[in-house]
């Protein structure tokens, strides 16, 4: 029997210290060389998920710069749409190619996916997830003056930064054609970048500025198709109970009340580690299957004998 995993890629998996094209093409070509060990394992589908965060920020940079009445920078939903395509393609083109060298025949193809979330989501009155360049004190004026619905927050020391909304997901736009495909046994590419954000009214759909975390867009997503474990991939291959303290300790097996409990009692950082507990322990509540975080460089030791933090139901 096919076992289906859903894989929620983060942004090491994609982003070097070099932004361009082909620095990003290649990162994710040796990330494809980890993927690939999935499928040549046999029996197993892969439905695949990424961040965009640098991306998005570089974007937003760059149209900033090249601003004008006749060449408008883009609103936040297209930039998520513009990076989600973007890397959808860089990703199905490195599989396609470690599919071709292994002798493989899986078929892969990446879905566009729009992320419906609820107007009313406290995020919208308090925008937290900061994105683009940082402004200093004497430029922060000229830049409110501009865009005067944004929102800035000091960011340690380092200056002033825009921060916008980050809502949960509802729903996915693309859901059947999503099953569809999995059903079909394509090795799929969805929720790139938590999804385009968009708000669905009265049969309109509307774009918001906003972004998604992709670690609970993951979670839907693998709820959607009926996975049979959640994989969410990042820089460290376990999580650790009081983080880099003299009583840091991995947790390898775990319980989704007793992570709940971690996180209760503020164990993980709000922007890194919480996100991905918190999705997991979603999946694995509402679907009763178990949730998997580690590295990408474990992907060996995971296929060979699940090595890394398990979330198991109760």
């Amino acid at each position: 029997m096919t076992k289906r995993i859903v894989v929620a890629l983060g942004g090491n998996a994609i982003l070097t210290d070099d932004p361009s094209a082909a620095a990003q093409q290649q990162a994710i070509q040796q990330t494809a060389q980890q993927l690939i060990n999935f499928l040549a394992a046999g029996d197993v589908q892969l439905v695949l998920t990424h961040g965009n965060g640098p991306q998005v920020g570089n974007l937003v940079l760059q149209q900033l710069q090249g601003s004008s009445v006749k060449n408008p920078a883009m609103p936040l939903d297209t930039v998520g749409a513009m990076t989600q395509g973007e890397i959808g393609l860089w990703l199905a083109d490195a599989l396609n190619y470690e599919i071709s060298i292994r002798g493989l025949s899986q078929r892969v193809a990446t879905v566009l996916t729009r992320t419906v979330v609820d107007e009313a989501d406290p995020a919208f009155r308090q925008p937290t997830k900061p994105i683009g360049p940082f402004y200093t004190v004497d430029e922060l004026p000229a830049i409110k003056q501009q865009y005067p619905d944004w929102q800035f927050v000091a960011d340690a020391g380092r200056g002033f930064r825009r921060v916008v909304p980050s809502p949960k997901p509802v729903s996915i736009m693309e859901a059947s054609e999503i099953q569809a495909l999995v059903q079909d046994g394509v090795t799929l590419i969805a929720g790139g970048g938590g999804g385009v954000p968009v708000i669905e009214k009265e049969g309109h759909v509307t774009g918001v500025e906003a972004v998604i975390d992709k670690d609970f867009t993951a979670a839907k997503l693998a709820e959607l198709v009926d996975a049979d474990e959640l994989l969410i991939l990042t820089a460290v291959r376990y999580v650790a109970k009081d983080f880099n303290q003299p009583s840091q300790t991995m947790i390898k097996r775990i319980s989704v009340t007793e992570m709940q409990q971690l996180v209760d009692a503020g164990q993980f950082p709000a922007g890194s580690m919480k996100p991905k507990v918190e999705a997991a322990i979603s999946f694995v509540r509402n679907t009763g299957r178990p949730a998997v975080i580690t590295s990408l460089d474990n992907v060996q030791a995971y296929l060979a004998d699940g090595d890394g933090t398990v979330i198991v139901p109760d």
